[in-house]
């Protein structure tokens, strides 16, 4: 069986010392969720002074802000951590909560060549795992699987386009995948996501699925992006393949939007650049023991994190509680798992690891969506929770 449990050592950043760090947990003594901050091993609320994330996000220098409060001391981070997985969970105390609350959950697909690729192919094969292998060796002949110095919505993109349609080779994946417009969806709404130590859902109707290792953007509501987390955006690939009607279907399922397990605010050490040149892993370990290992390099992105950014939030679309944004990955496993030829899909009890050395590591196992815990706390359940604590 997988080990199915959080770690200080895994959980923070290899440079914790100097990383600002934020989250949230469920207090049962105050009966609704805190904003955290870890100083030492230790968790200190500081909801008195940001009731929601939201409002941290939202201060003009989170960091500086999060830095200058002295905040309560609720526990070491130890005992939250080993709290956190819900069958071994003692409800009387805190455990570790997505350190996402009111932000707008916002991804980007597409935003890798190779991942664009198993994009044309699960449209092209209708969700049909059998038939991938073929469509991936016949598109790889036509377009190569190189395209990472190809500027989206440059005049060498277009001619390829160009190209492509004279071929009969197009579609709607290559026109996100190079053309001038980002795909940006909503991943999941706002107070859904689950965070490190949760069960994470897969939907009981998809047969074909894999999970998606990610760096997640924080952006203010004025465009500013403030921090990164990690997140999993777990993808039903049968379901999209079907049709990219499905997306919501695919993508927006209960405990399928996993973030965390903390946000980390830029400051002098921590920058944008840190995200442009990170890599993120990914591990699955599964009860039947298959093992698949993987990483996405966000140096190989075909578009810049900011302007993904620039393309959620702006003049067109705004957001005044902010949001997170997925931004991608390039990692689409095919590693045969039960048959060849077959690929992957996940099985339930799958434990999936996705760490970057800046962020820590964002620990889920797999569930059906129906036996993940349900989703019941909304904003209403926190505005009054919060109001009654006289912090509104």
């Amino acid at each position: 069986m997988p080990d199915f449990s959080l770690s200080v050592a895994n959980a923070l950043p290899q440079d914790a010392a100097a990383a600002v760090l934020a989250g949230r947990v469920w207090r049962p003594d105050r009966g609704g969720p805190a904003v955290v901050t870890i100083r030492d091993g230790q968790v200190i609320d500081v909801t008195a002074h940001f009731p929601t994330s939201r409002d941290l996000c939202e201060s003009t220098d989170p960091a500086k802000a999060l830095r200058a409060v002295e905040g309560e001391p609720l526990a070491p981070l130890a005992e939250v951590l080993a709290n956190t997985p819900v069958d071994r969970r003692d409800r009387s105390r805190p455990w570790l909560l997505s350190p996402l609350d009111l932000q707008a959950v916002k991804a980007a697909g597409v935003t890798f060549a190779v991942s664009m690729l198993e994009r044309v192919i699960e449209e092209k094969a209708r969700g049909n795992p059998a038939a991938a292998a073929t469509i991936r060796a016949e598109i790889g002949k036509l377009i190569g699987d190189d395209l990472s110095k190809l500027k989206p919505g440059s005049p060498e993109a277009m001619h390829l386009k160009e190209v492509l349609i004279k071929q009969g080779a197009w579609s709607q994946y290559l026109e996100v995948g190079i053309g001038p417009d980002a795909e940006i969806f909503t991943k999941a709404p706002p107070m859904s996501t689950v965070g490190s130590g949760a069960d994470a859902g897969l939907h009981p109707a998809s047969s074909w699925n894999n999970p998606e290792p990610e760096i997640v953007l924080i952006v203010a509501s004025d465009g500013r992006i403030v921090g990164a987390t990690l997140g999993n955006d777990v993808n039903l690939r049968d379901v999209e393949g079907r049709s990219a009607l499905l997306l919501g279907k695919a993508k927006d399922n209960n405990a399928a939007a996993a973030v965390g397990p903390f946000i980390r605010f830029f400051d002098d050490g921590f920058t944008l650049d840190h995200i442009r040149r990170t890599t993120v892993t990914l591990t699955v370990e599964g009860e039947d023991g298959f093992r698949l290992d993987g990483s996405s390099s966000i140096a190989r992105i075909s578009r810049d994190p900011a302007d993904l950014a620039a393309q959620m939030i702006g003049p067109h679309h705004q957001y005044p509680d902010g949001a997170a944004l997925y931004l991608g990955t390039m990692f689409a496993p095919i590693k045969d798992r039960d048959s060849a030829g077959g690929g992957f899909t996940h099985k339930y009890g799958d434990i999936v690891t996705i760490a970057a050395p800046e962020l820590g590591s964002l620990v889920n196992r797999m569930k059906r969506t129906d036996a993940c815990e349900p989703w019941t706390y909304g904003a209403s359940h926190l505005m009054r929770h919060l109001a009654k604590r006289g912090l509104l």
